[in-house]
This record gives C-alpha cells, structure tokens and sequence, in this order.
C-alpha cells in the first residue's frame, strides 16, 4: 500500500497544475466550501476530534503525560501514535503545558453539560514527526529533507505545528457558533471557542519570537517554514487562502500597512472561517474529505464524518 505522504505528494502536484489561481484573502464559496448539513450536536462532536488531538499534542510534546493523566477517566481509545516530548526551553514547556491543560478542561465542560458522555472515546490520532514531516516535505518540494524534519527538535518546528493545528479549531468554532440551538449550547461554544483563539494568538506570538531565527539543522527561517507550511494546508482545504504566515506582503497586512501578521485575519482582519470537509481535507492530508490518513489514520469520531464518507462529499 502507497504511503500517505505520496498520496499528499500526488493531490499537491495535481492542484499545483490547476489554471484556476487561489489569490491572497479569497474565500472560495463553491458547495465544498460549505458546511455540512447537521444537528448542533454533531457539529460539536465534531470539534471534539480536533480539541482531543490539541490536548494530547500539547501535553505529550510539554510533559510526556496525556488526557487521562490530567482527568482520569475522561477519555478512552486507541493512544496517540508518536507521542515524544519535546525539546523546549522551560518557559516554553510551561506555556504548551498550560494550553493543553486548557484544552482538557474545554472537554470536561462538554461532558458536564451533557453533550459528551464520559468517557468520551478518542479516535486514532498520529502525532509522530513523521506524520508532520510528510507536510514540510511537499512544503519544501523534496521527497525527504535531509536530515529527516522533527517537530520534537526544537521550539519553532513545534509551535509552527501547533499554530497551525490551533487554527483549524479557532476557524472552525468561528464558522459553527451561529448555526449552534439553544442558548446555553451556543454560550458554551462561544466560550470555548474565544480562549481556543487566545490559545491560537499565544502560539504565533511564540512562534513570531523566533520567525527571523533558522530552524536548526537547516538554513531556512522560522517564517520561511510558517509560510510554506501554510500554503500546503491552503492547497489541501481548496477552500482559499485562510492560513497565514507570520510575514505577509504589506497588501496582506492589517489595513495594508504592516507585514507584520500575528493575528490572522481577512481584508477586515475578521476571523476565517472553516467547515467539516475543508478540515478534513487537511488534517488527513489527502485533500479529500472521504480519504483518511496524516493526523488521522482511521477518520473522526461521531456520525458527521461517517455521513459525510458515505455521501462521497470529498
């Protein structure tokens, strides 16, 4: 059987030859682009696949410890396949720890509002460097950098993963929380769905520290590695430019005056927005929401994703 990364490799060659160009801020409104026909509460489930993922990266990478370490009894399933800690300075340890811890309690607020039932099952998730390393390597058009790239080595590697994934949890609340019935459903939403921003602003301002620095072994820089990085991912959404690096051109920069980009953000420097078959097009790595793989070998948890495989909505 191929390996996932070739199958990321082929579908980017493809888009790449593609007479169609995605320009800078373009939201792209085709029916692919749009959400998927569902209750509140699949679309929460939904997002619990992605929160499930931040919180055992985020730990694992900062402490070596996962979910059940920090809640016992909260999840259960498959364990995360690569988990490494990582090599971080003690300042930034403590700050990744904090967002996981962060994104554990999101979880319990789930399940003590009764949308999630403890334990809440985990589906498989791949948080190796390998799983990343097939994303910098189509990113930098090699088949393999030399030495292999490890998102455990070093602080940039790692927070520019992480900003990365971060991003797809705060786009996809920003593009659910309207759509969400009842009030204390959509307050809870809305809630999590603002600190997971700050969780997303935290990271690329750890990243935005460093985006000038190398990313050791090699010669390109921080912000090289964040905007490249960020092309794929828009490459496999198909959905638009609506990830950022941290340097944009002054025509991208907020009000066209600074090519500065911490915050993210359109014409208006208004959130993007994501929905269910964007996301998983890039989080498999595929480009197709119906072809699992990258982060997540085995698919998403809840009945969204399942319908959305058997109605071939890729």
């Amino acid at each position: 059987m191929a390996n996932p990364s070739c199958f990321l490799y082929a579908f980017l060659l493809l888009v790449a030859f593609q007479s169609t160009m995605i320009n800078a801020n373009t939201v792209i409104l085709t029916p692919q682009c749009r959400p998927v026909a569902a209750t509140s509460n699949e679309k929460i489930v939904f997002s619990v696949n992605l929160l499930l993922y931040q919180a055992q990266f985020l730990l694992g990478a900062s402490i070596g410890v996962g979910i059940n370490d920090i809640s016992p009894g909260l999840v259960q399933g498959p364990p995360p396949i690569g988990a490494t800690t990582a090599n971080f300075s003690n300042r930034v340890r403590r700050v990744l720890e904090e967002l996981g811890l962060v994104t554990v309690g999101h979880l319990r607020a789930l399940v003590e509002a009764e949308i999630l039932d403890a334990p809440i099952t985990s589906p498989q998730i791949d948080v190796s460097a390998e799983a990343y390393a097939a994303f910098v390597n189509v990113a930098f058009n090699v088949t393999t950098l030399t030495p292999p790239f490890n998102i455990y080595a070093n602080t940039p590697s790692f927070v520019a993963a992480a900003k990365g994934f971060s991003a797809f949890i705060q786009q996809y609340y920003a593009g659910i929380i309207p759509s969400i019935v009842g009030n204390d459903r959509q307050q809870l939403v809305i809630r999590i769905g603002l600190s997971q921003a700050a969780v997303l602003g935290v990271l690329r301002t750890l990243l935005n520290e460093v985006i000038n620095s190398t990313v050791p072994p090699y010669t390109f820089t921080a912000a090289e590695l964040s905007n490249r990085t960020s092309d794929v991912v828009n490459r496999l959404g198909g959905c638009g430019v609506k990830a950022e690096g941290l340097i944009v051109p002054l025509q991208l920069g907020a009000e066209n005056r600074t090519t500065s980009n911490v915050v993210p953000g359109d014409v208006n420097s208004l959130a993007f927005v994501r929905f269910e078959r964007e996301i998983l097009r890039m989080v498999f790595g595929t480009g197709n929401a119906t072809m699992p793989g990258g982060l997540y070998p085995d698919g998403f948890i809840g009945t969204l994703y399942p319908r959305i495989r058997d109605l071939r909505l890729s």
